[in-house]
């Protein structure tokens, strides 16, 4: 029995050493929830923990209950049962009490973050998302702004069969887009989402946000991102055989940045509207 524990100790030795010397193996095994940057995703992973240390606090006293039960009446000692335990109703009221309560510390904050989560009122800026196979259409409300949003052509070009080009050689590979997502920071954005062939998912991790598209409907949703900078996400439902082709980046700018890029886009769009071809009347 000691040369077992010697080794497992061993192992566990080697196990921990390795990780906490080696970064790459430490950021390989990072699986927690990020914490974001919008009040959602931050709000989401603070409860997370929460959660997590009650489930630890709870799983170290059954644990540690079962193991003293194990070895202070263990066969080795002779140990023998209580035949005179009788039925204990403080006992039963003791072990139902208190995980209702714990319950109930637990549900309160959850349910006030999902209410939060689908609270889309008083939003600064609303854009319309439309899920295509295999590209996003962004409509921005108000502002006579619209555009597609596909995979960029550098991504697109590796992904081919016998390409000859190395994935590792392109950067942010099938995670960047030809137009992505503007949005200006401290900002309440309220997406109206839907899907125009089948269901898709519109999902950033980083804003802790993700919700289906799904044909004839519109699904709401909002973020307010604090930090500008650039944000990937990903089609995170099966949409076809490019499904994994479909990637999200949001750009999120100072909001004089995002107003100049506001401006810049009308120009374009007017342009776009002049080259196309007249309509031609319908002959009697």
């Amino acid at each position: 029995m000691s040369k077992t524990l010697k080794h497992l100790s061993a192992a566990v030795a080697g196990t921990v050493a390795t990780l906490v010397l080696t970064e790459p193996a430490v950021a390989a095994w990072d699986l927690n929830l990020r914490e974001g940057v919008t009040s959602l995703s931050q709000e989401a992973y603070h409860l997370h923990m929460q959660i997590l240390y009650w489930c630890c606090g709870i799983a170290v006293i059954v644990f540690g209950a079962m193991i003293y039960s194990l070895v202070k009446f263990r066969k080795s000692v002779h140990a023998r049962p209580d035949v005179n335990m009788t039925h204990s109703t403080t006992a039963e009221v003791v072990w139902t009490v208190i995980p209702i309560v714990i319950l109930v510390v637990m549900a309160v904050p959850a349910a006030r973050a999902l209410i939060k989560i689908e609270d889309t009122r008083n939003a600064e800026l609303t854009i319309k998302v439309t899920g295509y196979q295999w590209k996003w259409e962004y409509d921005y409300q108000g502002e006579n702004v619209k555009f597609f949003s596909t995979l960029s052509r550098d991504s697109n070009a590796a992904r081919q069969l016998n390409s000859g080009i190395d994935p590792n050689s392109v950067p942010n590979y099938l995670l960047e887009v030809d137009n992505p997502l503007v949005v200006p920071e401290h900002t309440k954005v309220r997406i109206l989402l839907t899907a125009a062939d089948v269901i898709h998912a519109w999902w950033v991790p980083s804003f802790g946000i993700k919700k289906d598209a799904v044909p004839g409907f519109i699904n709401e949703l909002w973020f307010n991102a604090e930090k500008s900078g650039i944000y990937r996400g990903q089609c995170a439902e099966l949409c076809g055989r490019d499904h994994g082709f479909m990637p999200i980046v949001v750009a999120v700018k100072s909001k004089a940045d995002y107003q100049a890029w506001l401006k810049a886009q009308q120009p374009a769009i007017a342009t776009a509207a002049d080259a196309a071809p007249a309509s031609q009347p319908v002959s009697p």
